[in-house]
């Protein structure tokens, strides 16, 4: 042991500590920095070269016809979904559809985990910004205007980010108690970005909104589970597949054993029941936006039955919804507006299972 006479005092480990040199971290640091740098730029390169962040921030109206072209260009109902609504308001759904459509991109359209992340990160930085008065990208530009007139929070936006950085290290869900809880960040914000653009933010829309909205990410589960496995994700908890005695070796397969089929009929059945559950919400907004929520619950229960009609079997091919099919949910939605019997939430759901 070293005598307590030879231990250097507190004054010697002063000044070795200084006397190294400042930059021992800096390259650290540095390189650290670089490598993100780089990670950004190689993931830009996977994706469209418009959604970069550009030097010079554009004015109101050219972010506005951006985010406009983004929403008509990538989301066919978008055009039907906006007949229903103001024009006031259009703005603002094209600004909140393009933060969310280019955010989702920014994963699940980049095959590399880090370089992902770092846009990820990116982008949250960028979100920040724009709550601080301080924005480039054209989507920051609208978003800023319809946050100040809509009075919206962060936490909605930056929810949805927590979801897409969850997709690029979780890939299986032990419980529907996990999956729904992805759903909190994957979906059930967007619902409430919806409600808080059209004046409609309270605590009871908002239970009712997340109920409709985890629905319909159930919904898009259970249509797309072969593509989400290709990107190795399982959205079926894994406790439902074990009660089934389901395991992925069939899913892999692509081949819908009765196991399987018995499994989808479970959960799409639960689905419908959560669907049911946000119906009250489309009686207690403004008509028009009453329209869009019961043009959407009737797309998700449309996907529902298109799963059904198929046996459950969506691992052969995957069950989708047909223009014309589309284009008469479109009819009653409007027809709901005129005949009120024909709502969703007034017994339309009994009606639409009978037919």
């Amino acid at each position: 042991m070293t005598p307590a006479s030879k231990q250097p005092s507190k004054k010697t480990k002063a000044l070795n500590k200084e006397a190294l040199p400042p930059a021992t971290k800096q390259p650290r640091d540095k390189t650290k920095a670089l490598n993100q740098e780089a990670s950004i730029a190689l993931a830009w390169a996977a994706l469209p070269e418009n959604y970069r962040i550009p030097e010079v921030a554009p004015t109101l109206d050219e972010a506005r016809a951006y985010c406009k072209r983004l929403a008509e260009s990538h989301y066919e109902n978008f055009h039907v979904a906006t007949w229903f609504l103001p024009k006031a308001l259009r703005p603002h759904f094209y600004a909140i559809y393009a933060y969310c459509r280019i955010s989702d991109d920014l994963g699940d359209e980049v095959d590399d985990t880090a370089q992902a992340l770092a846009l990820l990160d990116l982008w949250g930085r960028e979100l920040d910004a724009c709550y601080e008065g301080k924005v480039r990208h054209p989507v920051f530009v609208s978003l800023a205007e319809t946050i100040r007139e809509c009075s919206i929070p962060k936490e909605p936006f930056a929810d949805l980010l927590t979801a897409f950085r969850q997709d690029q290290t979780v890939k299986r869900y032990a419980t529907m108690e996990d999956v729904l809880a992805y759903c909190r960040y994957s979906a059930n914000p967007v619902g409430r970005l919806v409600l808080y653009a059209c004046g409609e933010a309270d605590e009871e829309k908002f239970r009712l909104s997340d109920a409709t909205c985890s629905a319909l990410q159930l919904a898009n589960f259970w249509q797309d589970v072969r593509e989400d496995y290709k990107r190795g994700r399982i959205y079926i908890p894994q406790n439902d597949m074990d009660f089934f005695r389901v395991s992925e070796v069939n899913i892999a397969e692509g081949i819908a054993t009765p196991e399987f089929c018995g499994l989808l009929r479970y959960e799409v059945e639960c689905t419908r029941g959560l669907f049911e559950k946000g119906l009250p919400l489309i009686g207690m907004v403004n008509r028009d936006l009453a329209l869009d929520l019961d043009l959407f619950s009737r797309g998700g229960l449309e996907v529902l039955r298109a799963i059904e009609e198929r046996d459950y079997d969506v691992l052969s091919a995957r069950p989708a919804i047909s223009k014309s099919t589309k284009f008469k949910l479109a009819l009653r939605a409007v027809g709901a507006r005129l005949l009120p019997f024909l709502s969703l939430d007034r017994g339309g759901l009994h009606a639409e299972n009978e037919a």
